[in-house]
């Protein structure tokens, strides 16, 4: 064989060597840029949607998730990022999930509902083996009375936050003082929803729930009281012919949309300052706001006047003088604007002449010191006694001073609008009523905001659609047994400034309040009864003289005199609370004969609802915890009360 021959023979072989080595190498090349490649996507990817944290590799065929997920969400959204650049089964997830930090607190709240039907408790609450949930449950019960407690809360073992305790006692006081009311109680906050009966009754609770309010605690009321039915339904505005500018007298909406219409055409008709006007239920119309809307507009431009609407009568009085053809354009105007269900009197005061003013008259007197005191004159017979009955049994027969005269052709229906006058006048603390021919005039003075409302329905029921009456009535604060009420911060400086003049102190040794302590002891007791909201203690002190146990003793007797003392005095004493400290708290040096004078003390102050756990700590031996707090038993013994809600004035008076 040739040297060319055996050249051929080897080249060929070779070659295909060659070959196969080289498709060998750009497939590991190829697989490697894809490999790479498909990390670079994947990583791109999932740092799109914010996973930083997982480490990817590959082998050539499948592709790896590593790392460690902050949550078991964390790592599903990793692996569905890759497995969509990827076939999903060549994804491979290693990835490990962060152990959950139990070491946190939860968020502690409890949610407390009461009805008729009883009260419900559900949330957690920081506590151990559920005492606390007992604890609660057991003094809501007190409040329930014979109503079921449904008790779901369930405690957690974790310190409370600092502010919860006191959180919790403000929210069990409103549950209290609410009987209809979802009370949710935070470590920061307390939102307090509930309906009162009355808009009486909502300001009371709102009062109540403002005083002594948690430090550090967010306090949220919303208090609401369902609509009034009013009856008759009645609005009446009077624009004073002197120039004084317009009023309402009372002023009733069936929607605060109508409402709104109606104060803007009062403020338009020249009322100022805020208008109080009412939204209840009893409108004769839905086209109320617009019929009293059109009736303002007209008795704008008459200028002077009244306007009263009772229920879908409307009565509209000109001022005497007012020229008798615009009198007639107004009135016709209006008669057609107004919605059909309404029908209108308008009545056009004749000038008073010698021939038309007549001598009948009749007027009374009141005040809440001297009683009622009647002039004037009233029909012949039963109807003129009945009248003067009548003004006996609502002022007192020791109470009223009648002198009226007993005459003949009075004016028809006299008697009805004196015994209205005199109703209205009955509802005033002071005032003065006129009853002539051709209009009734009340004056005076009143404590309730809402009197002067109350009085227009009450003449306009009584007296009937026409009737031309005038109300000059003006609330007054001083008046207000509710707004004249000192604060409990205004009560305790009262009772501190007759103290620190002459201080109520006692003999060494001695329960007995002498004649000096008497004296200090008469003034304070002027004080209480202005303050019978407001929850005291008597503390009782002691030099210190003696054992320490028989000067807590003696402290706490020194008290409980002082406490017998105003009650002999014929005052209330539901709100005080007396309390010895012996010689714990001294306020001068027990070396000197004087300081221990001033240490045997007795000292009103304040208890806040903040004490609640200070009250219960001392008590058994109790632990400051919220079972500590409740384990006292009764909440009425807690240093908050309830008061009475003051009875609102019916339209009838009674």
């Amino acid at each position: 064989m040739s040297i060319s021959e055996r050249i051929s023979a080897l080249v060929g072989p070779a070659s295909f060597a060659v070959a196969a080595i080289l498709a060998v190498v750009t497939a590991v090349v190829a697989a490697i840029t894809i490999e790479r490649r498909s990390i670079e996507d994947v990583i791109t990817s999932l740092e799109a949607d914010g996973i930083t944290w997982v480490e990817v590799s590959a082998n050539g065929l499948q592709i790896f998730l590593d790392g460690t997920a902050p949550d078991e969400a964390s790592r599903f959204r990793a692996q569905s990022g890759a497995a969509a650049i990827v076939d999903a089964d060549r994804v491979i997830n290693r990835l490990d999930v962060a152990a959950a930090d139990t070491s946190a607190p939860p968020r502690f709240s409890l949610d407390m509902l009461r009805n008729g039907d009883g009260i419900q408790l559900i949330g957690l609450i920081p506590g151990q083996d559920g005492d606390e949930a007992f604890a609660i449950a057991e003094s809501i019960a007190d409040i329930a009375g014979e109503a079921d407690v449904v008790n779901m809360i369930e405690s957690a073992d974790f310190e409370a936050p600092a502010t919860w305790e006191a959180a919790l006692a403000y929210g069990l006081r409103a549950l209290q003082t609410l009987p209809r009311s979802k009370v949710t109680v935070l470590a920061d906050r307390v939102e307090v929803e509930a309906v009162g009966e009355t808009r009486e009754e909502r300001a009371e609770f709102i009062a109540l729930l403002q005083q002594d309010q948690p430090s550090g605690v967010q306090v949220v009321l919303d208090i609401s009281a369902p609509r009034p039915v009013i009856t008759p339904f009645t609005l009446r505005f009077v624009i004073d012919a002197e120039g004084g500018g317009g009023r309402f007298e009372t002023c009733t909406a069936d929607t605060p949309q109508a409402r709104d219409r109606i104060v803007a055409a009062g403020l338009a008709a020249g009322a100022t300052g805020v208008v109080p006007c009412t939204i209840g239920l009893g409108v004769p119309s839905p086209s109320w706001g617009e019929a009293v809307e059109t009736t303002l507009v007209a008795l704008s431009e008459l200028g002077a006047g009244s306007v009263t609407l009772s229920d879908a009568d409307v009565t509209l009085i000109a001022a005497e003088g007012t020229p008798q053809d615009r009198f007639d354009t107004v009135v016709g105007e209006l008669d057609a604007a107004l919605p059909d269900v309404f029908s209108l009197q308008a009545v056009l005061p004749e000038p008073e002449t010698l021939a038309n003013a007549g001598p009948a008259r009749f007027t009374a007197s009141y005040n809440d010191e001297n009683g009622a005191r009647l002039r004037g004159r009233l029909p012949r017979g039963a109807i003129g006694q009945s009248v003067q009955t009548f003004a006996t049994a609502l002022f007192g027969a020791g109470r009223t001073d009648v002198a009226t005269r007993e005459v003949a052709d009075l004016p028809s229906g006299w008697s009805v609008r004196v015994m209205a006058g005199l109703t209205a006048l009955a509802e005033l603390n002071e005032g003065q009523l006129i009853v002539e021919p051709d209009t009734l005039r009340l004056t005076g003075r009143t404590g309730n905001e809402d009197t002067v409302s109350q009085l227009t329905r009450l003449l306009s029921e009584e007296l009937g659609p026409g009737a031309n009456f005038q109300l000059d009535v003006r609330y007054d604060e001083a008046l207000d047994p509710v707004a004249s009420q000192p604060t409990p911060e205004q009560c305790e400086a009262r009772i501190r400034d007759i103290q620190d003049v002459t201080k109520i102190t006692f003999d060494p040794g001695s329960t007995e309040i002498n004649d000096a302590a008497g004296e200090v002891l008469d003034r304070i007791v002027e004080i209480l009864p202005d303050c019978l909201h407001v929850r005291m203690e008597i503390g009782g002190h002691t030099d210190a003289q003696g054992g320490e146990g028989m000067n807590l003793n003696l402290s706490q007797a020194r008290a409980d005199a002082v406490l017998n003392g105003i009650l002999a005095r014929g005052v209330l004493i539901s709100n005080l609370t007396a309390q010895g400290y012996g010689e714990s708290q001294p306020i001068a040096s027990n070396e000197t004969e004087a300081g221990r004078e001033q240490n045997r003390r007795i000292e009103f102050r304040l208890l806040a609802t903040a004490e609640v756990a200070e009250l219960a700590a001392a008590a058994d031996d109790q632990p400051r915890t919220t079972a500590g707090i409740l384990a006292r038993g009764d909440i009425a013994d807690w240093p908050f009360e309830i008061r009475p809600l003051p009875r609102p004035i019916a339209p009838d008076g009674n």
